[in-house]
């Protein structure tokens, strides 16, 4: 495999492998990584066996800023010009008439211009004879300097200049293009949402990890105002979305997320959207999806509900609800069903086995979980999981005293399924209590420890 230098938009971490493997996937190329890598660092030199296989990450990737053909690195310019001659091979090739023009920068540092000079000077035995156009570059060449992270520490502007952990150099590939999503899907520019969309660039890299394709049909049970649904139409999909509040999806006249879908010139890749609850769903054949991508709610801004009621109807208020739903009144309203609350640990069980029954074989489900930070352990994914289901990736997002998981789950068996009956679980003798369980409230108590008695 040819090697080739990933330049990171500093955000999101540790979703980064999982989009570049998913992008693979999606393309159905392999990707080799470093055995050793720090997800943190700006910086990864990974292995393709193509340079077209670069553009597509380039373009598809929300994290990637550009990617380079890899010539050189070293802790120093030595190390650098060392392994850059010896990849002549790579470059002798842009040496006659070939314009260029050279980048050089620096992550956590600002260089000053007159050493920027003296590092483009130190490459003098390329020899390049083209011209050098600072507009319109055939080639473009960059040299990236990596400092020390150095936040809160009051410095000169140019102080410690040189002094970096890792220079790295190479020939530019692609600008990566899909980060401009990022402000196309802004919910501050949307027609409709709501106080618990999600966020444009979280929702992107979901429909990354779901492979959104054209020809394929991905589900949202927990849709609300749609957040999901747009980003995963935009890269081809046809979308059904869900949910127990029908008013979330619509909104005032026309439907809300087939108005924020034509916004995005996506309308007619909205299959179509049902009020139901998914405990109590009308699907009445499995393997219909090629995922399902969801942000469940969990209590924060909105609580999860399922059908049923809180307290059993005594016998008279019973007897009293059958007489009125057999013989109603003319001036009675619609029946509005009750619904209780759905506790999240139970809700994300319900969800894994919904996915088992509704999922294609080789079938994504990504969905967020929520977790308490000084609680949560790795067990925790994995209460949730049933047979001929796996964890493939488990992404978080940090807030501080508590996070949300980005969670990856595929199904690995071709073995049909009934329908899953959603039967409320068993806490008794449980041999794990995940830290996601009663998640709204410890959320709202301040994550405080209940101290128990010796």
């Amino acid at each position: 495999m040819s090697k080739y230098l990933v330049v990171f938009a500093q955000a999101h971490q540790e979703f980064r492998i999982p989009e570049l493997e998913s992008v693979s996937q999606l393309y159905d190329f392999k990707v080799s990584l470093p055995d050793e890598r720090d997800l943190y660092r700006p910086y990864m030199v990974i292995g393709l066996e193509s340079e077209d296989h670069a553009r597509l990450l380039a373009k598809r990737c929300i994290l990637i800023k550009s990617i380079y053909e890899f010539y050189g690195q070293g802790k120093n310019y030595e190390e650098l010009h060392l392994c850059n001659r010896a990849k002549r091979k790579l470059w002798e090739r842009y040496i006659p008439e070939t314009s260029f023009k050279f980048i050089v920068t620096a992550y956590n540092h600002t260089i000053p211009q007159s050493r920027q000079k003296k590092v483009v000077e130190s490459f003098s035995y390329m020899d390049f004879m083209g011209k050098i156009d600072m507009k319109n570059p055939e080639i473009t060449l960059g040299c990236f300097e990596e400092y020390e992270t150095r936040s809160g520490k009051t410095r000169e502007r140019h102080e410690g200049d040189g002094d970096f952990r890792q220079v790295y150099f190479g020939r530019l590939i692609e600008e990566g293009s899909a980060r401009s999503l990022i402000q196309v899907f802004d919910v501050k520019k949307r027609s409709y949402y709501g106080n618990t969309s999600m966020e444009a660039e979280i929702s992107l890299l979901m429909a990354n990890q779901t492979l959104a394709s054209p020809g394929k049909l991905i589900y949202d049970p927990f849709m609300g105002t749609g957040s999901m649904a747009y980003p995963v139409a935009y890269f081809g999909a046809q979308v059904m979305g869900s949910d127990i509040d029908g008013r979330q999806m619509r909104g005032k006249a026309t439907p809300g997320v087939f108005r924020a879908a034509s916004q995005y010139g996506v309308s007619s890749r909205m299959i179509d959207i049902c009020t139901f609850d998914v405990t109590n769903n009308p699907w009445r054949c499995g393997e219909l999806f090629d995922a399902i991508v969801t942000d469940p709610p969990y209590g924060v801004r909105a609580g999860a509900k399922r059908l049923g009621r809180k307290k059993e109807l005594d016998a008279d208020r019973l007897t009293l609800y059958h007489e009125h739903r057999i013989n109603p009144r003319p001036d009675d309203q619609p029946y509005i069903p009750p619904t209780r609350p759905y506790e999240l640990s139970n809700l994300a069980v319900d969800l894994v086995l919904l996915a088992r029954y509704l999922l294609k074989p080789g079938g994504r489900l990504v969905f967020f979980l929520p977790t308490v930070t000084d609680q949560y352990e790795e067990v925790d994914i994995y209460t949730m999981l049933c047979d001929g289901m796996e964890v493939i990736a488990n992404s978080l997002q940090d807030f501080g005293t508590w996070g949300r998981r980005l969670v990856t789950i595929r199904k690995v068996t071709s073995r049909k399924y009934l329908p899953p009956n959603f039967c409320a679980q068993e806490e008794v003798g449980e041999i794990h209590i995940p830290a996601h369980r009663d998640f709204r409230e410890k959320y709202f108590q301040g994550f405080k420890k209940v101290e128990t008695e010796p």
